[in-house]
């Protein structure tokens, strides 16, 4: 007992000493573990047969982060446990395990202390500290909310397909995947490995989708000013206006501009509300979630280009998908408008951008390129692979989206090692990362003496 209590004093003495982000990693690296040791038991998968640890972390990764890339067909390798605690590792990677902490601490009588809300915020990338609780239960309420319509919605299409009962839980489960940007899907039971191509012509389950993809998509602020302020668009943050515009604007012109690729090509046999169908599931799917209503290996690379991009730059802070982030894309966008203007400041809807914020920007952007370069010239070198498909492979892995040219199966036990931290790293953010390897404390010191130099 005494041996007890010293424990439990040492592991809060570790807690307080552990910054918020720090926690932040912990947490999500301690559930990856966690869930891949009970993927590895017989009863989760569908042979009953343990599954080797290592691919398990890889799953594991994979459903935390919300990415969707899997090393077997989700439906036939898992039964039906193996499928139900991917769901949950889903859940908690897509809304944030500190979310769901402080959601169940706010209904006893325990006091959440600052440091717990101020992790909250960092989990959510909440804009203030103020009303954390409160914006908490808004997240949770609005995700349970929308899967359970989506679900709803889903179940029209699954339950005549696949029974009642089976029916009810694909439903359920599309759902969660499509909100949380996971992507992972149990289409396998019709055809293995197809994802959505066995049903890439069906408009409720496409359009459910890609409804249910873009509101995980644009992040819970912008959730937040879209039930609050409604239609008065002028009213909301600045974060929201940005992201809002963003999506707009990359799924028209992404769909557009595949549509001119693939027209005579990879969809050539489609009728064309099918191209048009098939081409706007792809290009939300192709910044959120790994949904793949065609085989990726059969576009043009024109269109694979793109993707990569949409990947790369991926959805809104403090959402459910990942990348570099729309605001961070757009900050570097106006920033290079900026100069081109001859503007001081970075300025966008009549607010100016602090330089902290442009600061965090290149950081981000140039740290995601040096993640996505290193693993793909290690994995090429290690596999011995084309280059394009190893590229595709990164940016879907660090931007958390789960398309693939199919060489995520070929993959050597060292390449998916690489790829599962790629995913880790992705999941947390490069801030975040960042964070967590410095302290807390910041020493001033006087400013070193100024001098120009030439770039560009």
């Amino acid at each position: 007992m005494e041996k007890l209590e010293n424990l439990t004093e040492k592991v809060k003495d570790v807690y307080k000493k552990l910054t918020f982000t720090q926690l932040l990693m912990f947490g999500y690296l301690l559930l990856i573990l966690f869930g891949a040791l009970i993927l590895m038991f017989p009863v989760s998968s569908r042979s009953g047969t343990f599954t080797p640890y290592f691919e398990c972390v890889f799953m594991s990764a994979s459903a935390l982060s919300g990415t969707g890339l899997t090393l077997y067909d989700t439906y036939q390798h898992w039964s039906f446990f193996g499928q139900v605690v991917l769901l949950i590792i889903i859940q908690i990677g897509g809304i944030g395990f500190m979310s769901m902490t402080i959601f169940m601490l706010s209904f006893t009588n325990k006091k959440i202390g600052l440091k717990s809300r101020v992790t909250m915020r960092e989990s959510v990338a909440g804009i203030s500290g103020s009303g954390i609780v409160k914006s908490t239960r808004f997240i949770l309420k609005g995700t349970f909310l929308m899967e359970l319509l989506g679900a709803a919605v889903l179940c029209i299409f699954y339950i005549p397909r696949c029974g009642v009962g089976m029916g009810i839980f694909f439903a359920l489960f599309h759902s969660v995947s499509a909100l949380c940007t996971a992507g992972i899907d149990l289409m396998g039971y019709f055809e293995p490995g197809s994802s959505l191509i066995t049903a890439q012509s069906d408009v409720l389950l496409n359009v459910t989708l890609i409804v249910l993809l873009t509101i995980g998509g644009i992040g819970f602020i912008t959730w937040h000013d879209i039930v609050e302020h409604k239609h008065h668009f002028k009213k909301y943050h600045l974060q929201s206006k940005i992201v809002i515009l963003v999506t707009v604007i990359f799924y028209f012109a992404g769909t557009a501009l595949a549509l001119l690729f693939e027209w005579h090509g990879s969809l050539y046999e489609n009728s064309a509300g099918d191209k048009v169908l098939i081409m706007s599931m792809l290009m939300t799917s192709g910044r959120d979630a790994g949904f793949a209503p065609i085989l990726i290996s059969s576009l043009r690379p024109a269109t694979i280009l793109i993707l990569i991009v949409f990947m790369f730059i991926g959805g809104a802070p403090g959402s459910t998908a990942c990348g570099i982030k729309t605001t961070t894309f757009s900050v570097m966008m106006l920033t290079i408008a900026s100069v081109f203007r001859k503007r001081k400041s970075v300025e966008c809807f009549g607010r100016r951008i602090d330089e902290a914020t442009v600061r965090n920007a290149c950081c981000v952007t140039t740290l995601y390129l040096a993640v996505v370069i290193t693993g793909t010239m290690v994995i090429s070198a290690v596999d011995d692979l084309e280059i394009t498909p190893v590229v595709f492979e990164t940016v879907s892995a660090i931007s958390s989206c789960g398309l693939s040219m199919g060489i995520t199966s070929s993959l050597s036990l060292i390449s998916q090692m690489i790829i599962a931290i790629i995913m880790f790293f992705g999941r947390v953010g490069g801030i975040t990362f960042i964070m967590s390897l410095t302290s807390d404390t910041t020493h001033a010191r006087a400013q070193l003496p100024e001098e120009k130099i030439m770039v560009g």
